[in-house]
Protein backbone atom coordinates (compact mmCIF):
# COMPACT_ATOMS: atom_id res chain seq x y z
CA UNK A 1 0.00 0.00 0.00
CA UNK A 2 0.74 3.64 -1.01
CA UNK A 3 0.64 6.52 1.28
CA UNK A 4 -2.25 8.51 2.71
CA UNK A 5 -4.07 9.30 0.02
CA UNK A 6 -7.54 10.21 1.71
CA UNK A 7 -7.26 11.96 5.10
CA UNK A 8 -10.06 13.55 7.50
CA UNK A 9 -8.92 15.68 10.73
CA UNK A 10 -11.51 16.28 13.95
CA UNK A 11 -14.13 16.85 11.14
CA UNK A 12 -17.13 18.54 12.40
CA UNK A 13 -20.36 19.15 10.30
CA UNK A 14 -23.61 20.63 11.00
CA UNK A 15 -26.85 20.57 8.83
CA UNK A 16 -29.88 22.62 9.87
CA UNK A 17 -28.52 24.01 13.06
CA UNK A 18 -27.98 20.16 14.25
CA UNK A 19 -24.73 18.47 14.45
CA UNK A 20 -24.04 15.61 12.71
CA UNK A 21 -20.43 14.66 12.22
CA UNK A 22 -18.62 15.32 15.72
CA UNK A 23 -14.86 14.94 15.15
CA UNK A 24 -14.78 12.46 12.65
CA UNK A 25 -10.52 11.23 11.98
CA UNK A 26 -9.86 8.48 8.97
CA UNK A 27 -6.72 7.80 7.24
CA UNK A 28 -6.54 5.88 4.11
CA UNK A 29 -3.45 4.80 1.88
CA UNK A 30 -3.59 3.87 -1.47
CA UNK A 31 -4.52 0.73 -2.51
CA UNK A 32 -6.21 0.30 0.83
CA UNK A 33 -9.87 -1.24 1.38
CA UNK A 34 -11.73 0.10 4.39
CA UNK A 35 -15.19 -0.31 5.63
CA UNK A 36 -17.68 1.84 7.24
CA UNK A 37 -20.45 0.33 9.91
CA UNK A 38 -22.71 2.09 11.64
CA UNK A 39 -26.62 2.18 12.51
CA UNK A 40 -29.10 4.11 10.66
CA UNK A 41 -28.86 8.05 11.08
CA UNK A 42 -25.08 7.31 12.35
CA UNK A 43 -23.46 9.76 10.08
CA UNK A 44 -22.15 7.84 6.93
CA UNK A 45 -24.04 8.99 4.57
CA UNK A 46 -23.26 12.72 5.68
CA UNK A 47 -19.79 11.71 5.70
CA UNK A 48 -20.12 10.67 1.73
CA UNK A 49 -21.62 13.74 1.00
CA UNK A 50 -18.64 15.79 2.87
CA UNK A 51 -15.83 13.70 1.26
CA UNK A 52 -17.82 14.63 -1.82
CA UNK A 53 -17.73 18.39 -1.55
CA UNK A 54 -22.06 18.61 -1.35
CA UNK A 55 -22.17 22.37 -0.14
CA UNK A 56 -25.34 21.55 1.77
CA UNK A 57 -23.16 20.22 4.64
CA UNK A 58 -21.27 22.99 6.59
CA UNK A 59 -18.29 21.91 8.06
CA UNK A 60 -17.97 24.33 10.80
CA UNK A 61 -14.63 22.81 12.07
CA UNK A 62 -11.91 20.01 10.67
CA UNK A 63 -9.94 19.66 7.73
CA UNK A 64 -9.86 17.17 5.05
CA UNK A 65 -6.72 16.19 2.39
CA UNK A 66 -6.78 14.68 -0.41
CA UNK A 67 -2.57 13.87 -1.61
CA UNK A 68 -0.60 16.54 -0.20
CA UNK A 69 -3.86 19.05 -0.97
CA UNK A 70 -6.32 20.01 1.74
CA UNK A 71 -9.63 20.25 -0.31
CA UNK A 72 -11.99 21.28 2.98
CA UNK A 73 -13.36 24.29 0.36
CA UNK A 74 -12.87 22.49 -2.45
CA UNK A 75 -16.13 22.48 -5.24
CA UNK A 76 -17.41 18.86 -6.13
CA UNK A 77 -15.83 19.29 -9.61
CA UNK A 78 -12.52 19.63 -8.48
CA UNK A 79 -12.40 17.16 -5.83
CA UNK A 80 -13.80 14.66 -8.66
CA UNK A 81 -10.75 16.05 -11.27
CA UNK A 82 -8.53 15.06 -8.38
CA UNK A 83 -9.45 11.47 -8.71
CA UNK A 84 -12.61 10.78 -6.31
CA UNK A 85 -15.65 9.04 -8.07
CA UNK A 86 -18.76 7.63 -5.91
CA UNK A 87 -20.76 5.02 -6.75
CA UNK A 88 -24.10 5.87 -5.26
CA UNK A 89 -26.73 3.97 -3.45
CA UNK A 90 -29.72 5.22 -5.46
CA UNK A 91 -28.44 6.77 -8.88
CA UNK A 92 -31.04 8.78 -10.92
CA UNK A 93 -32.76 7.41 -14.45
CA UNK A 94 -31.17 9.13 -17.62
CA UNK A 95 -34.13 8.82 -20.02
CA UNK A 96 -33.38 8.98 -23.55
CA UNK A 97 -29.55 8.06 -22.89
CA UNK A 98 -28.51 4.63 -23.94
CA UNK A 99 -26.19 3.14 -21.02
CA UNK A 100 -23.52 2.34 -23.66
CA UNK A 101 -23.72 6.07 -24.97
CA UNK A 102 -22.77 7.09 -20.96
CA UNK A 103 -19.87 4.83 -20.98
CA UNK A 104 -18.35 6.14 -24.57
CA UNK A 105 -18.42 9.54 -23.51
CA UNK A 106 -17.54 9.07 -19.53
CA UNK A 107 -14.03 7.07 -21.52
CA UNK A 108 -14.01 10.07 -23.92
CA UNK A 109 -13.45 12.20 -21.42
CA UNK A 110 -11.15 10.76 -19.13
CA UNK A 111 -9.07 8.63 -21.53
CA UNK A 112 -10.20 5.66 -20.77
CA UNK A 113 -10.47 2.19 -22.49
CA UNK A 114 -12.26 0.33 -20.26
CA UNK A 115 -16.03 1.18 -21.55
CA UNK A 116 -16.45 -2.04 -22.75
CA UNK A 117 -14.11 -3.93 -20.85
CA UNK A 118 -16.91 -6.01 -19.40
CA UNK A 119 -19.40 -6.46 -22.10
CA UNK A 120 -20.00 -9.95 -20.89
CA UNK A 121 -21.14 -8.51 -17.51
CA UNK A 122 -24.80 -7.88 -18.34
CA UNK A 123 -24.33 -6.65 -21.43
CA UNK A 124 -28.30 -6.39 -21.96
CA UNK A 125 -27.17 -3.28 -20.19
CA UNK A 126 -25.61 -1.63 -22.72
CA UNK A 127 -28.58 -0.69 -24.89
CA UNK A 128 -31.24 0.10 -22.21
CA UNK A 129 -31.99 3.35 -20.90
CA UNK A 130 -29.80 4.68 -17.67
CA UNK A 131 -30.65 3.09 -15.21
CA UNK A 132 -34.28 3.10 -16.30
CA UNK A 133 -36.37 -0.32 -15.19
CA UNK A 134 -33.47 -1.87 -13.69
CA UNK A 135 -33.35 -4.16 -11.03
CA UNK A 136 -31.36 -3.14 -7.80
CA UNK A 137 -28.77 -5.54 -8.60
CA UNK A 138 -28.15 -3.89 -12.47
CA UNK A 139 -28.34 -0.66 -11.03
CA UNK A 140 -24.91 -2.02 -8.68
CA UNK A 141 -23.17 -3.33 -11.99
CA UNK A 142 -23.95 0.20 -13.95
CA UNK A 143 -22.42 1.95 -11.24
CA UNK A 144 -19.74 -0.50 -11.16
CA UNK A 145 -19.25 0.02 -14.83
CA UNK A 146 -18.88 3.87 -14.84
CA UNK A 147 -16.77 3.96 -12.23
CA UNK A 148 -13.93 1.74 -14.05
CA UNK A 149 -14.35 4.34 -17.06
CA UNK A 150 -13.58 7.52 -14.48
CA UNK A 151 -9.97 5.87 -13.78
CA UNK A 152 -9.83 6.95 -10.34
CA UNK A 153 -7.87 7.16 -7.36
CA UNK A 154 -10.41 7.41 -4.35
CA UNK A 155 -13.97 5.03 -5.05
CA UNK A 156 -16.89 5.39 -2.28
CA UNK A 157 -19.16 2.41 -2.33
CA UNK A 158 -22.53 3.70 -0.92
CA UNK A 159 -24.08 0.27 0.39
CA UNK A 160 -23.14 -2.04 -3.05
CA UNK A 161 -24.17 -4.96 -1.36
CA UNK A 162 -27.63 -4.22 -1.18
CA UNK A 163 -29.83 -5.43 -3.65
CA UNK A 164 -27.27 -7.77 -5.00
CA UNK A 165 -27.53 -12.00 -4.86
CA UNK A 166 -24.62 -14.01 -3.78
CA UNK A 167 -23.87 -14.74 -7.46
CA UNK A 168 -23.69 -10.73 -8.64
CA UNK A 169 -22.06 -9.98 -5.09
CA UNK A 170 -19.14 -12.36 -5.52
CA UNK A 171 -18.56 -11.32 -9.08
CA UNK A 172 -18.74 -7.43 -8.19
CA UNK A 173 -16.07 -8.27 -5.16
CA UNK A 174 -14.07 -10.13 -7.77
CA UNK A 175 -14.25 -6.71 -10.07
CA UNK A 176 -13.35 -4.46 -7.80
CA UNK A 177 -10.26 -6.15 -6.28
CA UNK A 178 -8.99 -6.75 -9.60
CA UNK A 179 -10.00 -3.83 -11.59
CA UNK A 180 -9.53 -1.08 -8.80
CA UNK A 181 -7.24 -2.02 -5.59
CA UNK A 182 -4.77 -4.41 -7.51
CA UNK A 183 -4.52 -1.28 -9.54
CA UNK A 184 -3.35 0.59 -6.64
CA UNK A 185 -6.93 2.64 -6.36
CA UNK A 186 -8.23 2.84 -2.57
CA UNK A 187 -11.54 1.90 -1.41
CA UNK A 188 -14.28 3.14 1.02
CA UNK A 189 -17.05 0.80 1.68
CA UNK A 190 -20.15 2.29 2.98
CA UNK A 191 -21.97 -0.38 4.41
CA UNK A 192 -25.02 -1.35 6.20
CA UNK A 193 -25.18 -5.19 5.55
CA UNK A 194 -21.49 -6.01 5.94
CA UNK A 195 -22.09 -8.68 3.08
CA UNK A 196 -19.52 -7.59 0.80
CA UNK A 197 -17.06 -7.74 3.43
CA UNK A 198 -16.87 -11.03 3.42
CA UNK A 199 -15.65 -11.00 -0.40
CA UNK A 200 -13.31 -7.54 -0.43
CA UNK A 201 -11.84 -8.72 3.33
CA UNK A 202 -11.17 -4.93 4.16
CA UNK A 203 -7.85 -3.78 5.69
CA UNK A 204 -9.76 -1.45 8.29
CA UNK A 205 -13.42 -1.32 9.38
CA UNK A 206 -14.47 1.70 11.02
CA UNK A 207 -17.53 1.68 13.31
CA UNK A 208 -19.59 4.89 12.97
CA UNK A 209 -21.96 5.50 16.17
CA UNK A 210 -23.77 9.07 16.81
CA UNK A 211 -21.88 11.22 14.16
CA UNK A 212 -18.10 10.00 15.18
CA UNK A 213 -16.04 6.91 14.63
CA UNK A 214 -15.63 5.24 17.79
CA UNK A 215 -13.55 1.91 16.74
CA UNK A 216 -11.52 1.01 14.13
CA UNK A 217 -10.21 -2.80 13.60
CA UNK A 218 -8.42 -5.00 11.95
CA UNK A 219 -10.18 -8.30 12.27
CA UNK A 220 -13.73 -7.63 10.13
CA UNK A 221 -14.88 -10.81 10.88
CA UNK A 222 -14.93 -10.00 14.29
CA UNK A 223 -16.64 -6.53 13.88
CA UNK A 224 -19.64 -8.47 12.08
CA UNK A 225 -19.41 -11.38 14.91
CA UNK A 226 -20.08 -8.53 17.41
CA UNK A 227 -22.62 -6.85 15.82
CA UNK A 228 -24.83 -9.71 15.17
CA UNK A 229 -25.35 -10.80 18.57
CA UNK A 230 -24.75 -7.49 20.30
CA UNK A 231 -25.49 -4.65 17.86
CA UNK A 232 -23.94 -1.93 17.69
CA UNK A 233 -24.27 -1.08 21.63
CA UNK A 234 -21.61 -3.87 22.40
CA UNK A 235 -19.50 -1.37 19.68
CA UNK A 236 -19.91 1.96 22.00
CA UNK A 237 -18.04 0.09 24.97
CA UNK A 238 -15.33 -1.18 22.85
CA UNK A 239 -12.26 -0.41 24.25
CA UNK A 240 -10.52 0.54 20.77
CA UNK A 241 -11.93 4.11 20.56
CA UNK A 242 -10.66 5.51 17.61
CA UNK A 243 -10.79 9.37 19.32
Amino acid sequence: MGKILLKIEKLKVRVNEKDILNGVNLRIKGGEIQALLGPNASGKSTLVQVILGNPKYKIFEGKIFFGEKEITKFSPEKRVKLGMALAWQNPPQIKGVKFSELLEKISILKGSTSKYRFREVEPQLLEREVNVGFSGGEKKIAELLQILSLNPKLVIFDEIDSGLDIKRLAMVAKIIKKELVDKGVSVLLITHLGQILQFLKPNLTNIMVNGKIICKESDFRKVLRTIKKYGYEKCKKCKFLAG
